[in-house]
């Protein structure tokens, strides 16, 4: 039996992917964005706060997203994307547990992500109630390949970083 550090870290995998449809703006960290297509899905599609939700759900060890918030139940139509991922951080530190940091990655061939990177930063840390700094975001393309790079879909992974003081 092993015996538990006084520091325990754990590491969660989040990933999303919503199909795109005419029509605008683009839901994404919580920040909308100018676009000619938006994210379709039961709650407001936000495919970076879902994949954000994961990773902590999944670090915490706890239920996922869709298991928490099924698409089958009306009280999450059109949902706020970030109030699920308020009510599932609140789990986590009930857990015990505190972000180190995120690491995300949305990947979308239209829009640019880079004019709105610093605004999906701030709108998670705050949502977190954490430091900007503990919250990264990379805008990839799909290179003209694939669902993601015929613009018919966006995805976004995060991984998540959370420690607990025994």
């Amino acid at each position: 039996m092993s015996t538990i550090p006084k520091v325990a870290l754990r590491v969660g995998l989040g990933e999303d992917t919503h199909r795109l449809a005419p029509g605008g703006p683009l839901r994404l960290g919580g920040v909308d964005i100018p676009h000619d297509r938006h994210a379709v899905g039961h709650s407001d599609a936000d495919v970076l706060l879902h994949a954000v939700t994961d990773a902590l759900l999944g670090a915490a060890g706890l239920p996922d997203i869709g298991e928490q918030f099924p698409n089958t139940d009306s009280e999450n139509k059109d949902r706020d994307s970030a109030e699920m991922l308020r009510l599932a951080y609140e789990q986590v530190r009930a857990a015990g547990y505190e972000v180190v940091n995120l690491d995300c990655v949305v990947s979308a061939e239209a829009p640019r992500l880079s004019p709105h990177k610093e605004a999906m930063r701030e709108r998670i840390a705050a949502v977190l109630a954490i430091d900007v700094n503990q919250v990264n975001l990379k805008g990839k393309t799909g290179e003209g390949v694939g669902p993601v790079g015929e613009k018919r879909a966006i995805e976004a992974r995060c991984v998540a970083l959370l420690a607990r003081e025994n």
